[in-house]
This record gives structure tokens, sequence and C-alpha cells, in this order.
């Protein structure tokens, strides 16, 4: 009879011992199952809510009432979650910077549709977030004013204004500034360099001259030895004008000559070297906006 139990027990340990795979295996598939789970759940990640979490997580930890300190943490009525939208940055729609679509609804006291400042929470603006709108302006109604110029006095093959993240961009073609191989200004090119005098005296920021010029080398016998002199003389000459005829500050100018360093166009077909042979007046950005 003993004999008879002891065999049964070890037929029944013998079995558990042989059926303990299917734990291991359980397991096995548990965790890849979980792991395939979390894959999924990651590659359909929504970028607008991960965009408000993450926005509200930040205010969160910029702000002094943080929720170790007693604040009301990040889902009791937290201005960084609406449930509806969340305030965009810079240009993020698309605009100019500057433009309408920069400030949003702010009109042009800084106030939006509900009457409040910033962001619609109350936000103050800081100075430098005023003078950057101010700055903003400027360069708008600068560039609104040329293009109106260049409209108006059928100058669109000569003269190019572009809004570029450094600044606002006037370019001239050198056909309209100077003869070939030359860096004196011709006499047809005063008026619409004294119209711009005229708006870079009260625009209160750095204007940049920069010669170009096309990668063909200067004739022999030119007075200048290369493109880099010649681009320079160029820029220097459109400089002069505005200093010794216009009576503008030298506080307000720099320029430089970058030879065939930059072109804007491909250098192999001629209009692509004629319109590489330009000087370009910057009226560059000062201030960025704060993030």
């Amino acid at each position: 009879m003993r004999q008879r139990n002891r065999r049964q027990r070890r037929a029944a340990a013998g079995k558990e011992s042989r059926d303990r795979w299917m734990i291991t295996y359980a397991d096995l598939i548990t965790l890849l199952l979980i792991f395939f789970v979390i894959l999924y759940a990651m590659s359909s990640l929504d970028s607008q809510k991960y965009a408000i979490v993450s926005g509200s997580l930040s205010d969160t930890f910029k702000s002094r009432s943080a929720v170790l300190e007693g604040g009301s943490g990040v889902l009791e009525g937290h201005p960084g979650i609406t449930g509806t939208d969340v305030s965009k940055g810079p240009n993020e729609d698309g605009g100019t910077a500057g433009g309408p679509s920069a400030t949003g609804s702010a009109n042009a006291d800084g106030l939006n549709a509900t009457g409040q400042t910033g962001d619609g929470a109350g936000h103050q603006p800081s100075a430098r977030e005023l003078a950057f709108r101010e700055q903003e302006a400027k360069l708008a109604a600068l560039m609104g004013v040329i293009t109106q110029y260049v409209e108006e006095n059928n100058l669109g093959e000569q003269i190019f204004v572009a809004d570029k993240p450094q600044g606002i961009a006037i370019t001239l073609s050198d056909r309209f500034l100077f003869d070939a191989g030359k860096a004196e200004l011709k006499s047809p090119a005063f008026p619409a360099l004294r119209q711009l005098s005229g708006l870079f005296r009260g625009i209160g920021a750095t204007i940049s001259i920069e010669g170009h010029t096309d990668n063909v080398p200067v004739t022999p016998g030119s007075v200048y030895k290369d493109n880099w002199e010649l681009s320079g003389a160029r820029a220097l000459s459109v400089l002069r004008f505005f200093l010794d005829k216009e009576g503008l500050s030298p506080d307000t100018f720099q320029y430089a000559g970058y030879a065939d360093t930059q072109p804007a166009y491909d250098n192999t077909s001629a209009e692509g070297k004629q319109r590489n042979r330009r000087v370009e007046l910057i009226v560059l950005r000062q201030l960025q906006e704060e993030e």
C-alpha cells in the first residue's frame, strides 16, 4: 500500500515538472502582448493632445504655484489646459513675422477680442515684447511703402523686396545702379535711393549694405583686383550716397562685399548671372520674440 502511494506521488511530481514550461510560456506571451500594445500606443500619438499636455507641464514647472507648493496642479483648472486649443508660437500659422497672423487676434494696441492683453489669460506683455511688436510694425510698414513705390514707378525688374528671417531685404539690380564692371552710381538710381534714405531715417534699425557679383572674373585692366573688391566697392558707393548725399548717421549702417560666394540664382545661365549681380539693403531685425 505504501509503495503504491509513493509511486502515485512520484507520478504526480513528474507530471507537474513536465508542465512547468507552460508557466514560462504564458509569461512570455503576456509580456509580448504588453510590448505590442505599447508600440501601438506610441505609433498613434495624438500630437495635439501631446502639445496641450507638454505645454501645461511646462507652464506648471515655470509657475511659482507648483503642485508641491500647494498649487492647483496640472489638471485642476490650470490655464495651460483649456480643452480647446493651445496658444500658437510665432509664425506657427504660416504668417509673416510682424503681420496680422503673427499676433493672432490682437490689435494695434495689444488688445485681443476680449479686451485682454497678451494671450488672453491676463498676461501683460513685457517691455521687450512691446519693443518687438513696435519693430515688426515698422518693418511691415517699410515693406509696404517700398512695394508701393516699386509698383508705381514700374521698377519691378530692378528692385525686389522680401521679408527674410534676418529682416526686410531690398535687392537692387546692378543694371539699375552701375555700369558693367564699375562701382560708380548711375544718376537714374538717385531718386529711388533718396526715397529709401527718407524711409531709413526714422526706422531705428541697422541697415546692412551687401554687394554681390556673379562668378565671372573682372576684365583685365579693371581698377578692381577681383570680384571681392568690386562687390565691396559697390556696397561702399551706396553707403557713401546715404552718408554724404543724404546725411544719414553712419551708426545706422554696415557694409560688406561677398563677391560670388552667396549666389541667389544659378550662375550657369546668363539670366542667373545677371540676377546675382546685385546690392542688397537689409533692414535687420534686432529683436526676437520671446518664447
